[in-house]
């Protein structure tokens, strides 16, 4: 786990929801402090889509975040900043694959709850917090590792600047 102070808070939060930088992630949570609490809980009511529409998200859980954004915009926009942000973002079963692969583990994605990221914004500073969660305990910690690192390029890659704090 490792926590990233971003540094231009205006230039995140376009990536974040006016390009596609983040549209990719899955969306487990949102909560947003404004002149109301507003909360979405980012997993699927299975029993809204048909069959055929259930087929399509290939056994899919969560909304993505290309899906919420635009709401969570709209709940942000204006001008006065939120009180605070909450946003859990999850990574989808490829991208966990794709880290897995990279860093050569033999760890079966069976064993894998989530590897999160979480963005706090609150009192003018944001915050970028990574998660790593397994079915069963271990000391072994390089999944939590590979997955820090790999955000750490992601950010980069995108010219987010952020401090470790």
């Amino acid at each position: 786990m490792i926590s990233l102070k971003i540094i231009d808070i205006k230039a995140f939060m376009s990536s974040l929801l006016i390009q596609n930088v983040f549209d990719h992630f899955l969306l487990s949570e949102l909560q947003i402090s404004t002149f109301n609490q507003f909360y979405i809980s980012g997993k699927l009511n299975e029993e809204y889509y048909s069959t055929e529409e259930s087929t399509l998200l290939e056994g899919r859980k969560y909304s993505t975040w290309v899906e919420i954004k635009p709401i969570a915009y709209s709940l942000i926009k204006g001008n006065k900043l939120p009180l605070n942000i909450k946003i859990v973002l999850l990574l989808s079963v490829s991208d966990m694959e794709n880290i897995l692969q990279k860093s050569g583990m033999a760890i079966p994605l069976s064993d894998i709850n989530g590897l999160f990221l979480n963005i706090k914004f609150d009192k003018g500073s944001l915050h970028l917090i990574t998660g790593t969660s397994i079915k069963s305990f271990s000391m072994d910690k390089s999944l939590e590792w590979a997955w820090d690192e790999e955000l750490k390029l992601f950010l980069r890659h995108n010219e987010i600047a952020v401090e470790e704090t």
